[in-house]
């Protein structure tokens, strides 16, 4: 029997925990995962990471140089890093200082989390010199295989998958009016007090005018917990502040994701990574347009998708569907798969393709892929092991388009077997380094406690070996205590102070 692969994920938020774990399990689905999160402002509490959906153990709390140390001892075989490009740049560059020759060490993949829609050149290149890329859809792989060509980086780790934790069974409505609205709200989308005030009475007008409907406000963290982007005016407290407070038909809820949307009629955001949950599974989805169509609130990258609406037209009994070959081009390739493909060939003026076998329901997020039902779909440890790719070869050279075979993770376990397969693999090979940015990485680095040359800076790992349990567990308190203080000051001190600035 074939040993289980050790598969380390290293997060830096509730959701991009989320990411990670759900990709580990995709690309190597017998797998032995370890789990740690990299110590900062945004570190989920315990509620948070049992709310994502994600079934594991604690993860380990470390900092950049604690993990670099880790994953030279521990020797895992795959490395996937969800983490802001910063971060992921100073681990590339840590492991590069381990590994400077072509050496037996893990595979990196690191990737984003959901919709990008800003700092794309700046977000891949702090990104790249992992040995996979992950993009979410083909229209991501194009964009992110530009950026690398435009600057004459490598673009061969780019590959093309899908957003993993996509799942949960198709919609299937009650008639043809919703009965259970959802609104997803974000943390920093939109950022001002008015325009989030505006949303949440909107959705409580919603609620009023429909009072056979159920509005739930979907929230990402309670007071005091902090996501990947800084929530300066929480809801929670918007919504002490409602006219009237909240009627008995709408509630402010927490929860998964996943679970809230099982009993959703229609998905409301401004531009959420839940509307591509939604889509998936075929779930009415409207991306708001009330406050503008903006790079700023990202609901820019809707456009095509049939799902842009405003609140005016969603009182008014709008259930927008998405389009299609939108849908398509995303990678959001709706969870009732039986005929999907003959609505998008359709609807782009071509031929209805071959019906192709059925697949069943997605498979729930914290579950592992569903087995294949063909040879085409097989996982890597079924497919011919491909010659051992060097980290940058091109995406095409391994095989069909993603979408082909229904499984969009089979063309990235099938490159990542590869890797496995090498007997050494050359070291990482950022873009960014002292000779193409000598002005912007050293602080990068720096940042992470690492030299201009990716080693540790004296003191950046901390042994803790000889420590005593009692300072260790002082040590976490205070560290706690400080994250209390600095979301306080987030959440209560700096909006004061701003307000009073334009007196």
């Amino acid at each position: 029997m074939p040993e289980r692969k050790r598969v380390a994920v290293l997060a830096d938020s509730d959701t991009r925990w989320k990411w990670g774990a759900t990709t580990a399990r995709r690309l190597v689905p017998d797998h032995q995962l370890t789990g740690y999160l990299l110590r900062g402002r945004a570190t989920p509490t315990a509620r948070q990471l049992g709310e994502v959906g994600v079934r594991a153990d604690r993860p380990a709390e470390v900092t950049c140089a604690e993990f670099l140390a880790e994953i030279e001892r521990e020797r895992y075989d795959v490395v996937v890093l969800a983490l802001v490009g910063g971060a992921v740049q100073a681990v590339l560059h840590g492991a590069r200082a381990l590994w400077p020759a072509p050496a037996r060490r893990p595979v990196l993949v690191t990737g984003y989390v959901g919709v990008v829609y800003e700092k794309l050149a700046d977000g891949l290149l702090l990104r790249h010199g992992a040995d996979l890329v992950l993009a979410n859809s083909r229209h991501d792989a194009e964009r992110f295989r530009a950026v690398y060509e435009g600057v004459g980086a490598d673009a061969g780790a780019v590959t093309e998958t899908a957003l993993p934790f996509l799942g949960g069974a198709p919609y299937e409505p009650a008639g043809s009016r919703a009965h259970t609205v959802v609104f997803a709200v974000q943390p920093s989308v939109p950022d001002s007090r008015a325009d989030r005030a505006y949303l949440l009475e909107r959705a409580v007008g919603h609620a009023r005018k429909h009072p056979d409907r159920e509005v739930l406000i979907k929230l990402r963290s309670k007071p005091g917990e902090h996501t990947t982007h800084l929530e300066e005016q929480p809801y929670q407290r918007l919504a002490e502040r409602v006219r009237g407070g909240l009627p008995a038909n709408c509630r402010l809820v927490y929860g998964n994701m996943g679970e809230v949307l099982d009993g959703a009629d229609l998905l409301v955001t401004v531009s959420s990574t839940a509307a591509l949950e939604s889509l998936h599974r075929s779930i009415p989805t409207a991306v708001l347009t009330d406050l503008g169509i903006r790079e700023a609130l990202g609901n820019h990258h809707f456009l095509g998708s049939g799902c842009l609406a405003s609140w005016d037209q969603l009182d008014a009994g709008l259930l927008p569907e998405g389009d299609p070959v939108w849908l398509a081009a995303q990678g959001v390739r709706p969870a009732d798969a039986k005929g999907a493909d003959a609505r998008a060939a359709r609807a782009a003026g071509a031929p209805s393709p071959e019906p192709a076998a059925s697949h069943g329901s997605a498979a729930d997020e914290t579950a592992a892929p569903p087995a294949p039902t063909s040879a085409s779909a097989a996982p890597a440890s079924a497919v011919p092991a491909p010659t051992a790719p060097t980290a940058g070869e091109d995406v095409a050279a391994h095989g069909a388009s993603v979408h082909d075979v229904h499984d969009p993770y089979a063309l990235a376990r099938a490159k990542v077997a590869g890797l496995l397969a090498a007997a050494r693999l050359p070291a990482p090979a950022p873009y960014y380094t002292l000779t193409t940015a000598p002005g912007y990485l050293p602080g990068i680095l720096a940042r992470h406690r690492l030299a201009p040359d990716g080693t540790p800076q004296p003191g950046a790992a901390r042994p803790e070996a000889g420590e005593s349990r009692l300072r260790r567990r002082l040590r976490t308190h205070l560290r706690e205590a400080a994250r209390g203080v600095y979301r306080h000051g987030v959440q209560r001190v700096a909006p004061v102070i701003r307000r009073l600035g334009e007196l």
